[in-house]
């Protein structure tokens, strides 16, 4: 129960955020009389209020990418398919006199079917990252900033394999909700810079920060999974670390760039880094169609990944996606 409060209070927080911006409103006709500005209502003349400040601005993004297979009778071989890729990215940003506050949620899910395997559907994507950052302006480019990363999946994930001699294939859970979650809270100086062509830049370099490991779900807990104590639910680190993103930036014409990349080390053995870098590359055909090419770099060295041979190792881990279909801006 702990781990779904913990996940519904995060989206609960990104929709305040989002629900307390306002649009202008609308301006009712008005006449200039000697320099004044006055609005006319019935045989009256009142003086008309300055149109309010907007300090929210917030939009999101929508994808959808589908690919189906169907194969009977084919000579070359091969087997039905059916794939499902889709995603939801979400922005509110807040800035008024010297304070700022950006907040991003990226949820991702994809499956995957194949008639051919006993094990049919299987997940192929699946995250959910929440970020949010407030700062304070020390100069033009430069901030006092506290950030807060949350990072996890929403579905249970599992390794396949076919032992030697068996007729059925086997899966064993590896992952869940919360089972890794990744809770990290970082407060330093930040460089912001936005560009003429709307390109951002920023980067947070932070010697105080703090990084929680969350495993929720007992069986993976009782193993020591993810690095945390066997038995334990959470792992806390203290450490350095640099948080650098860029978004927007375009490469040519209908092509843009976004990218974020994390490192952090841990204070008790300073220099081994943990990294997660994601990228995204968008090809925009028209208003509703473009192609997204998506890669994540994933390195823990507390994260042993289970091989085919059934022995464990640290590794790089490694997922790219190009992905081709709907996508609708808001």
């Amino acid at each position: 129960m702990f781990k779904y409060l913990v996940f519904f209070g995060v989206i609960s927080l990104f929709l305040v955020q989002r629900t307390a911006a306002q649009d202008r409103q609308y301006i009712p006709d008005t006449v200039l009389i000697n320099g004044d500005t006055l609005l006319m209502l019935g045989d009256s003349l009142l003086i008309e209020e300055p149109p309010k400040e907007i300090f929210w601005t917030t939009g999101g993004n929508y994808n959808l990418n589908i690919q189906q297979v169907t194969l009977s009778n084919w000579a070359a071989g091969g087997a039905s398919s059916f794939a499902l890729n889709s995603g939801l990215s979400l922005f509110a940003n807040y800035k008024k006199d010297k304070k700022v506050w950006d907040t991003q949620l990226n949820i991702n899910m994809g499956f995957n079917r194949q008639e051919d395997r006993d094990f049919r559907t299987r997940k192929t994507n699946d995250n959910f990252i929440f970020v949010s950052n407030y700062g304070r302006e020390l100069s033009e480019i430069y901030y006092l900033s506290t950030q807060l990363d949350f990072r996890t999946q929403l579905l249970p994930g599992y390794k396949y394999t076919r032992p030697s001699g068996a007729d059925t294939e086997r899966r064993e859970k590896i992952s869940d909700l919360l089972s890794p979650g990744y809770l990290q809270s970082s407060t330093g100086i930040n460089y912001r810079r936005t560009y003429e062509n709307e390109s951002k830049v920023s980067m947070i370099l932070s010697p105080f920060t703090g990084r929680f490991t969350i495993v929720m779900d007992d069986s993976l807990s009782r193993a020591g999974a993810f690095g945390v104590t066997p038995g334990e639910n959470v792992r806390a680190e203290a450490g350095v670390s640099l948080n650098t993103s860029i978004s927007n930036f375009k490469i040519m014409e209908n092509v843009t760039w976004k990218a974020d990349l994390n490192l952090f080390s841990n204070y008790e053995r300073l220099g081994n880094m943990v990294v997660n870098f994601n990228s995204i590359i968008r090809l925009k055909v028209n208003k509703f169609i473009s192609t997204r090419i998506e890669t994540v770099i994933i390195y823990d060295e507390e994260v042993f990944i289970k091989q085919d041979d059934g022995s464990s190792k640290q590794a790089v881990q490694l997922q790219n996606l190009i992905n081709f279909g709907i996508s609708l801006d808001f």
